[in-house]
């Protein structure tokens, strides 16, 4: 066992300046959702460039918001990858929708646009691209199948926030964008999401669907009645994002060019220091984008000795960890009839990788301790 302090994949980076924001709150009238949540989500579409952020509970939330938004439903289909976390695929089931898998390029991680062409159905309503690992999916391409069929996007950038595609920001690559502010995200509430969209009526309904679907606009009521008076026309959760977890989120986006920058210098550091290990396969970044690098995955060439290396790598210090299972190989999918062998290349991929700590706090000496270790590792068990 190592001697050293124990280094996690990813956790969050909180200051004085995070605390005080808090604390203002607090000692404040509001600590539900109020003023500092609109001013929250006009920041968030501001570094966007979007015209519209709906803050909600987590980036689960955010997925199922964004969903409902766009109506997703009963007897409709969303394509997706299925190297993901399961709330991507779960979030459609919970409005009855079904999910298809489509299968990677092994390169990025990302959905392969040619297997989207291939699963897509009379049904599909959505496809949902995720931004594995921070690294934008080829959005143009998915664009040049989906635009012409009618149908609409949602990127699932839990990943990918403050990364770019084509000097685009993430958040205006799709119809409307999930976003996570989990501790190990690109910027933390602590817990929270957010939908961005720069559709007006998609961002009315997901501020509608994050409130139990209540409306109070009198225009829009369907029996106006006196002041007080509300109306409830659709199936709703709550959702809402306190102004507590605002005040932390506002202050923390101020900082998330800085954060996403440091986690590319250490990005940069890891694949030029680990690229002579020819055991390993390392993660790309394609000239189109600019990646968040939210992970920093290295696979195994020869995968029936990754889990070797993965128990020594814990045993070390070293916060290793697997994203993702495929989806579709959960229980729970298994037992809505999805197998293995739905998605060779994704299932080749995710039996041969685990991810490396990556996270903006973490210092020079201990990114050379995950280099250093990694690579003693490699050259004794490979």
């Amino acid at each position: 066992m190592t001697e050293h302090p124990y280094i996690s994949y990813g956790r969050q980076w909180i200051d004085d300046d995070d605390v005080e924001a808090v604390i203002a709150v607090l000692r404040g009238d509001w600590l539900t959702t109020g003023p500092m949540t609109e001013t929250f989500e006009r920041a968030l579409a501001d570094y966007c460039g979007a015209q519209h952020a709906v803050a909600v509970s987590s980036g689960t939330a955010a997925l199922h918001t964004a969903y409902a938004s766009l109506n997703l439903g009963a007897n409709d289909e969303i394509v997706t990858s299925p190297l993901t976390f399961a709330a991507t695929a779960t979030a459609a089931l919970h409005l009855g929708a079904t999910v298809k898998f489509a299968d990677i390029d092994e390169q990025t991680g990302n959905i392969a646009p040619a297997a989207i062409a291939d699963a897509i159905s009379g049904t599909t309503k959505l496809i949902v691209p995720v931004d594995y690992a921070g690294h934008a999916a080829d959005y143009d391409a998915i664009d040049a199948i989906s635009r012409p069929r009618g149908i609409r996007t949602v990127a699932d950038a839990a990943h990918s926030f403050g990364g770019r595609y084509r000097g685009k920001t993430v958040g205006t690559l799709a119809d409307a964008t999930a976003i996570s502010f989990h501790p190990v995200k690109a910027i933390t509430t602590a817990e929270g999401g957010a939908v961005i969209t720069n559709d007006e009526n998609s961002a009315g309904r997901a501020r509608r669907f994050r409130n139990h679907g209540i409306v109070r606009e009198k225009s829009e009521l369907m029996d106006p009645g006196e002041a007080w008076y509300y109306e409830i026309q659709e199936l709703g959760l709550n959702y809402r994002l306190p102004d507590v977890l605002c005040a932390l989120g506002l202050s923390q986006i101020v900082k998330l060019n800085g954060f996403v920058a440091r986690r590319r210098v250490i990005a940069s550091r890891y694949s030029r220091e680990l690229s002579m290990l020819d055991e390993l396969e390392l993660p790309v970044e394609l000239e189109s984008v600019e990646s968040a690098w939210h992970l920093y995955v290295l696979r195994v060439r020869d995968a029936s000795r990754r889990d070797e290396l993965f128990r020594r790598l814990q045993n070390d210090g070293i916060g290793v960890q697997l994203h993702y299972m495929p989806a579709y190989l959960h229980p729970l999918f298994r037992e809505l009839g999805y197998s293995a062998g739905t998605c060779p290349a994704a299932e080749k991929f995710a039996a041969s990788a685990f991810s490396i700590p990556i996270y903006p706090r973490m210092t020079d000496d201990e990114v050379d301790r995950v280099i250093e270790i990694v690579s003693r590792a490699v050259a004794e068990l490979l």
